[in-house]
């Protein structure tokens, strides 16, 4: 009788110590739900600043480009790399002047454009002349070297003014590789000349020539220079098959050409 209450006092002792053990053993909880979850902070990713969209159309429209005869195609091109060498840090933040001189035209025509891209204005249109050896009415041969008398093509960011053999004049450092990087060695420049007027084509049938330098007209290098200085850029234009530029490089983020 003994034995079995003992037997029976141990069992139950057996029994509580594994319930107890039992009622220890972890369990996994479930996360608690947020009935309002967080949103993911994209702040930082909304905020970051794009580049502004340069409606090309818009801006040629604006300044009235067509009547004035420059192409549409020409000031495309000069647009997107006015653009791309401000990205690239080429250029002043403070001015958004553009100047293009299309060496496809006639000497006769006034092709030299300064455009003020901010403002859509056509600030001047007037004539340019072409480098001696590059042609007489019209340019189609061009050269980077020294003592070649040619024009030089392509994108050029404005230098610094000084005043030399023809006056008041604009240091010029071209852009582009094999193309126009020579212009500060070979002192091309913008400069005032007198055989850039009405005078010299009513005598020759074409303005007179250069060294190789954007020559303009005497009574507006004053202008000319003030609109161009201080790190703006010059676009000249021709077509050439062998020609590229870095610059060229279509930026869709930067240029759209519909309304």
């Amino acid at each position: 009788m003994k034995r079995s209450s003992i037997l029976g006092v141990a069992g139950l002792v057996i029994v509580t110590f594994a319930l107890t053990m039992i009622s220890w053993i972890p369990v996994k909880s479930k996360p608690a739900v947020d009935p309002n979850p967080a949103i993911a902070d994209t702040s930082s990713t909304l905020s970051t600043p794009r580049a502004p969209i340069v409606n090309v159309k818009e801006i040629y429209e604006s300044a009235q480009l067509a009547q004035s005869g420059l192409s549409y195609d020409v000031f495309t091109k000069a647009v997107t790399g006015f653009y791309n060498l401000k990205t690239a840090g080429k250029i002043s933040d403070n001015k958004s002047i553009l100047t293009i001189a299309d060496f496809d035209q006639s000497s006769t025509k006034k092709r030299m454009w300064i455009v003020d891209l901010d403002k859509g204005t056509l600030l001047l249109n007037t004539w340019v002349a072409h480098g001696t050896f590059s042609g007489a009415d019209r340019a189609t041969n061009f050269s980077n070297t020294r003592e070649s008398n040619k024009s030089s093509i392509g994108f050029y960011v404005t230098g610094e003014t000084y005043r030399g053999k023809h006056g008041l004049s604009l240091r010029l450092d071209g852009m582009d590789e094999g193309f126009n990087t020579n212009a500060r060695k070979r002192a091309i420049v913008v400069h005032g000349a007198d055989y850039v007027s009405q005078s010299s084509i009513s005598s020759l049938g074409r303005l007179g020539r250069s060294q190789g330098c954007p020559a303009v007209p005497q009574e507006l290098v004053g202008t000319v220079i003030n609109a161009m200085q201080n790190k703006t850029v010059l676009f000249i234009n021709a077509s050439i098959p062998s020609y590229s530029s870095l610059y060229l490089e279509e930026n869709e983020a930067l240029i759209q050409d519909h309304n």
